[in-house]
Parts: structure tokens; C-alpha cells; sequence
């Protein structure tokens, strides 16, 4: 007991000097609020980690994954209790790749004869207003074929949708965001680093003093227009790039074209930059609606062919 209040004070003591940053080993926390709002405002969450046999969505497959459910207020943002986890492993039939093993720790016998209760996944997500991974496009991939309830689901990004940078933290790295929150973990096994994302979305920003689950709450309820400037003429891939187009290369059934994703009420506004940037009189887009529902989804939703004038 001694030697710990001897650590603590060290610690405080090295903490209040500016030469020294202090860490704390993460400990996991079941409750966040010591009271919960009024019950209309509690929501559910779920966050969620995989570690796959490699990187490739349509070869590779999941070994493992996490799951930690827990409720928010839906006004604040605020991370109210963890209501439940579940971890296991699953033998992918392929083997492992070496790279993704020095990573996760995760080797071929380990996982050998393992399955994941399909069951007990699906009732996690059931009820969930959201699920959140730290890189959804890349989890959303490996989920929706080994597990197709997913598409049934709401998804949102830690990584892409909160502003880091703002928060003056420049980098979107887990642990390198967890580092400037003033913590470390043991990373890359599926539980943990779940419980390490709820901790981080449940910490106030360093500039905002907002918690981060806020800002993936309030994406949560925007449209938005994925904008395909198919047959764009070649002369126009520098101007198409400057607007922060990205080329498609036509793989997982989509166009071989630029694209950009923009809100429904900024929809009107690109087309006629389009127009008057890229077209001219007469042309065509193809557009796909996002919403929370169909977000990091590899599927294409709402897909439509456009013409304009």
C-alpha cells in the first residue's frame, strides 16, 4: 500500500512539472455516470473490433472478435455503463497470415477448432442504436458476409468521424490518440481495444472539452450523396483531385471513376460545380445515398444514374 501512495504521489508530483508527461495503465470501468439521464435519453451502443487472417475482405477472414455493449446519454454524448462483453475466436479455415500474427498475437493454434456464437453476436447488436469501430470500413467488410444482421445495422468511425486534429491530437491511431488522452493498453486483441475505444469516446476533447461518441452521434443523422463523375474528361483529373475527388478503380462492383461524397444539402451545390468545372451543358453522375444505416458498407445503396443539363 505504501509503494502505491509513494507511485501516486510521484506521479502527481511529475504530472505538474511540464518536462514530464504521465501515463496510466488503462483499467476498464463499468460505470462512467454515477446517475443516468431520464430514460427517453438513454441509448445503446456497441462497440465492436475484429482481428482477421490478413487485410483483404474478399479472401481473408475473421479470427476474432469483441464486442462491448453500453449506454449513452443521446443529448450529451456521455458514456453512461458497460452492460456486457463478448470475445471469442474462430478457426478461418485458411491459414493465418505471419504479418496479421505479429500483430494480434493471434497464431493457427490457437484459433484451431474455435467458432464464434453466431447467436450471441446477433443479440448483442440487436437492440443497438449504433455500432462503432475505430476504422468501420474496414470492420463493416469482414462483418456483413460472416455475419449478414450487420447490414440491418446503424455503423459509425471513431476514426473518420471525429475530428482529431481539432482536438489537437494529430494522428488517428488508437493508442497514439490514447497516449495523448494521458493512457496506455495492451493493444490489438479485440476485447481490449474495445473497452480502450469506449474510454477514449468517453474522454472530454482536449480543445472542445466534448466528448468524441458526441461528434459520431450528430454524423450519425446526416445524408449524404456519393457523386460518381463517370466518362469525367482525363484533361480534368488535376481539378477533380484539387476538390478532393478520389478515383474509384472499378474493383467490389463499383465505377471506375471519380468520387465524392458530400451531404444532401451540398448535393445541388457540387452538381453545379460539375457543371460548370467538369461537363459542361449535358452530362450524366452515377449517385449512391449514405446514411448511418448503409455507411463503411461495401454494398451500394440508393444507387441511381442522374441526369443534368
Amino acid at each position: 500500500m505504501t509503494q502505491e501512495i509513494d507511485n501516486s504521489a510521484l506521479a502527481a508530483t511529475l504530472a505538474s512539472d511540464p518536462n514530464y508527461r504521465v501515463l496510466r495503465r488503462f483499467v476498464p470501468r463499468m460505470r462512467y455516470k454515477a446517475e443516468d439521464p431520464p430514460a427517453e435519453r438513454i441509448g445503446r451502443g456497441v462497440i465492436l473490433d475484429t482481428e482477421t487472417t490478413g487485410k483483404d475482405s474478399s479472401i481473408d477472414r475473421i479470427i476474432e472478435i469483441g464486442l462491448v455493449g453500453f449506454t449513452f446519454d443521446r443529448e450529451t454524448g456521455d458514456v453512461l455503463q458497460v452492460t456486457g462483453t463478448y470475445n471469442a475466436l474462430e478457426d478461418p479455415g485458411i491459414p493465418i497470415d505471419p504479418a496479421a500474427s505479429r500483430v494480434n498475437g493471434i497464431t493457427d493454434e490457437m484459433v484451431k477448432g474455435k467458432q464464434i456464437d453466431d447467436a450471441q453476436v446477433q443479440a448483442f447488436v440487436k437492440d443497438a442504436d449504433i455500432v462503432i469501430a475505430h476504422n468501420s470500413q474496414f470492420d463493416r467488410a469482414f462483418c456483413e458476409p460472416r455475419f449478414p444482421f450487420f447490414k440491418d445495422c446503424a455503423w459509425g468511425c471513431s476514426r473518420s468521424q471525429v475530428d482529431w486534429e481539432g482536438e489537437g491530437i494529430g494522428g488517428q491511431k488508437m493508442d497514439y490518440i490514447a497516449f495523448k488522452l494521458g493512457f496506455f493498453y495492451e493493444a490489438h486483441r479485440a476485447e481490449a481495444d474495445c473497452l480502450a475505444l469506449l474510454e477514449i469516446l468517453a474522454a472530454p476533447g482536449p480543445v472542445t472539452g466534448r466528448p468524441a461518441l458526441k461528434k459520431i452521434l450528430e454524423a450519425y443523422k446526416l445524408v449524404e450523396m456519393r457523386i460518381w463523375a463517370v466518362q469525367a474528361p482525363f484533361e480534368k483529373k488535376s481539378l477533380l483531385s484539387a476538390r478532393v475527388y478520389r478515383w474509384g478503380d472499378g474493383t467490389n462492383g463499383k465505377e471506375k471513376a471519380w468520387n465524392r461524397t458530400v451531404t444532401k444539402a451540398d448535393f445541388d451545390d457540387e452538381i453545379t460545380w460539375l457543371k460548370n468545372n467538369v461537363y459542361g451543358a449535358r452530362f450524366k453522375v452515377i449517385v449512391d445515398t449514405v446514411d448511418a444505416m448503409s455507411r463503411f458498407s461495401p454494398r451500394r445503396v440508393g444507387t441511381e444514374l442522374m441526369a443534368f443539363s
